[in-house]
């Protein structure tokens, strides 16, 4: 298609002009450890997360939740990123757990950053596809969302979908819909793995590392003493029911055509009894 970068290019602005309305940092999330590392500033508008040798940092949601649609805006660390890791993830607590991760792996200067995505159901995951990006994302911001609800999972940055993971349990495929999970971020170090597979080390002579994060928003039913905000699909103002619509499917299958770089349905290798029962519709 050879108007795809056009279109694409158009949907970036379109979804850039939408700014989502969010909450507060200091009412929304809690910053857990790094010792000071992690800071909200302007009066609540803008958090930053550091990594230096001796630690990383990292928040967490105030609420639980169980469904929701969730936006944060992130601008991953310039320069020279080779080793550190940066997360945005929802995951729900126990030795069986679930989670719904964006993980950001660092690269050298001018090497394009990793987006690692995963889903995990009852402490299982091995559900990886990972993404090079259209943008370099240490520029300016860009919004990174997940939208989690009955009928799938969906990863999207900046309103262009590029990863669903339905639910398929009629297929014997487990789906996390029964926990409740809180958002969490971190910056932290590992190049022991995470750049060229851990043959590049991070470079601390380049530290403190920081990743910015503003406009978190999360449309979602906060779950609190076992019940549920949402009383009704119409509370949850549409999300709750949302699927894709063949504009979607369609800026999904340009974004995996062209910027996808691992999918695990794809890895015959690493499932040699075969694939995955889920991959048989991706």
């Amino acid at each position: 298609m050879a108007s795809s970068p056009i279109r694409i290019i158009l949907l970036v602005l379109a979804a850039s002009a939408m700014a989502a309305f969010a909450g507060n940092f200091y009412q929304e999330v809690d910053i857990t450890w790094g010792d000071g590392r992690g800071k909200i500033l302007n009066n609540g508008d803008l958090l930053t997360l550091s990594l230096d040798k001796y630690s990383g940092s990292g928040l967490q949601s105030k609420n639980e939740y169980l469904f929701g649609k969730f936006e944060m805006q992130l601008k991953l660390i310039p320069g020279n990123s080779a080793g550190t890791v940066t997360t945005y993830y929802l995951k729900a607590p126990g030795t069986t757990w679930d989670e719904i991760d964006f993980e950001f792996l660092g690269n050298l200067s001018g090497d394009p950053y990793t987006v690692h995505t995963n889903v995990f159901t009852q402490g299982k995951g091995n559900r990886e596809q990972q993404f090079h990006l259209w943008f370099d994302p240490t520029n300016d911001f860009h919004t990174y969302s997940i939208l989690w609800n009955p009928q799938h999972i969906l990863f999207s940055i900046d309103g262009i979908p590029i990863r669903e993971f339905k639910n398929q349990e009629s297929k014997g495929v487990l789906f996390p819909k029964s926990q409740s999970m809180r958002m969490y971020s971190t910056l932290w170090n590992a190049d022991d793995w995470a750049t060229r597979g851990g043959l590049v080390k991070t470079d601390w002579s380049q530290a403190p590392f920081t990743a910015s994060y503003k406009s978190y928003n999360a449309e979602a039913c906060v779950w609190s003493s076992g019940a549920s905000s949402c009383s009704s699909q119409s509370s949850s103002g549409g999300w709750l029911t949302q699927e894709m619509d063949s504009a979607s499917q369609e800026r999904l299958s340009w974004v995996q055509k062209n910027y996808m770089i691992y999918n695990y349905c794809t890895d015959f290798q690493r499932f040699p009894q075969g694939l995955p029962a889920e991959c048989s519709t991706v």
